[in-house]
């Protein structure tokens, strides 16, 4: 009876022992917020980046803007300027197609478009330009102290190309999405020529 009962007891808190912990475990897991998986974004996941974070324009009225005017709602941020040919209007016009596709949504999103060219870019015409493609897009502009410091935030590359004039330049620069959470938080690098479905995908996550 001995020799049985020790092989029992021996059988049993092992097995005990592995249930109480894996319990142990999960309790930790769902206490730290783990419980939950992570988005799998369309985009290159940039979680943890702090991306953005020192973004300081001006928008349309003079009045300057940082991320914490925008907490609440996801953060769209895209660079351009309004003299781009292709890349840029392109663009603009694929993320006002994700707006359309975001249905009541859409009021929990903000997109952002930061000019390259702040020479040229002045609020109004930067205004004028975003809200052709949708009337809640807001433009920022700025010094060109305030462009290299946001652009340096979000790592973001821009680059003045000379022409045939003074005047008659163009800007080199990067074509992404940056979409940032609620909290402000650079979430996921989407491509500038996404397909609106998929930005759409990547904002839902985030909502």
């Amino acid at each position: 009876m001995d020799v049985l009962g020790g092989s029992r007891m021996h059988g049993f808190l092992p097995a005990r022992r592995s249930l109480l912990g894996a319990a142990a475990v999960c309790a930790a897991l769902l206490l730290a917020g783990c419980g939950k998986s992570a988005p799998a974004f369309v985009g290159s996941d940039i979680t943890g980046t702090h991306l953005g974070s020192a973004l300081a324009m001006v928008d349309n009225t003079g009045s300057p803007r940082t991320l914490a005017d925008y907490k609440g709602k996801v953060v769209v941020v895209f660079f351009g300027f309004t003299q781009c040919p292709d890349v840029c209007p392109t663009a603009m016009a694929e993320m006002a197609h994700a707006m359309e596709l975001l249905g009541d949504d859409a009021g929990k999103v903000q997109v952002l478009m930061i000019t390259v060219d702040p020479e040229r870019d002045t609020p109004e015409i930067l205004d004028s330009y975003v809200k052709a493609f949708n009337p809640h897009f807001v433009g920022l502009t700025g010094s060109a102290d305030q462009l290299a410091a946001t652009a340096k935030s979000f790592r973001a590359y821009y680059s003045k190309v000379p022409g045939k004039t003074p005047q008659d330049y163009t800007m080199d620069h990067g074509s992404s999405f940056y979409i940032l959470d609620q909290a402000g938080e650079a979430r996921v690098l989407v491509r500038g020529d996404a397909p609106a479905q998929d930005i759409v995908k990547d904002i839902r996550q985030l909502l």
